[in-house]
């Protein structure tokens, strides 16, 4: 994660067919507390935190840090998406399997659109060019039946599962796409004809 912060931060907003992904900016703070304070949000993440301890604690320009982005709609800040550095409390082998985690929070009005898929999917694209070869890992209750869905778009595969927290936990890794030269292959011609 150290590349992150050594010049390809921060990049320039990456749109995709709907959503906007950029920096957090000061005008984000209301989301970032919105977010933590909100019961559906925190359901499988401890609980919410109360608004006014938010209210003291969140900074002003709330997530500024390489790999944290901001998620507009129309205008609308709607979610942050997050790749950070992987740090398993118990288990050196979860460290193993990658140094860099997928994290989300999206507002409950924007569930169930396909934006989760559509801004991690772009933040993961993001992250490949930036740190090509390197795996991403995802952690979720299994009770999250939404965000274990989204796992298994975003293409993560289960290494294992764990008690934690009083609930099943879900640990997977994203491997890298094998990087592939085009070029002809048994049985064919330069050109590609058999």
């Amino acid at each position: 994660m150290t590349v992150l912060g050594t010049g390809a931060w921060p990049p320039d907003p990456i749109k995709t067919e709907r959503l906007v992904l950029r920096e957090s900016e000061a005008r984000d703070r209301a989301l970032a507390i919105e977010l933590n304070a909100s019961p559906e949000v925190s359901a499988y993440l401890g609980g919410p935190r109360p608004r006014d301890e938010l209210e003291r604690t969140v900074p002003e320009v709330p997530g500024r840090r390489p790999g944290f982005f901001v998620v507009e709609l129309d205008g609308a800040a709607i979610a942050t998406v997050e790749l950070k550095q992987h740090a398993p409390e118990r288990s050196p082998d979860r460290r193993a399997a990658g140094e860099t985690e997928l994290g989300y929070l999206f507002l409950p009005q924007a569930w169930g659109h396909g934006y989760a898929t559509e801004a991690c999917a772009a933040a993961l694209d993001w992250f490949s060019g930036v740190l090509p070869g390197e795996p991403v890992v995802l952690y979720t209750q299994t009770a999250n039946v939404r965000s274990m869905r989204l796992a298994a778009k975003l293409g993560f595969t289960e290494l294992e599962r764990f008690q934690a927290w009083g609930a099943e936990q879900w640990f997977g890794v994203r491997s890298p796409r094998p990087v592939t030269v085009p070029g002809p292959g048994p049985g064919t011609t330069p050109g590609g004809a058999r």
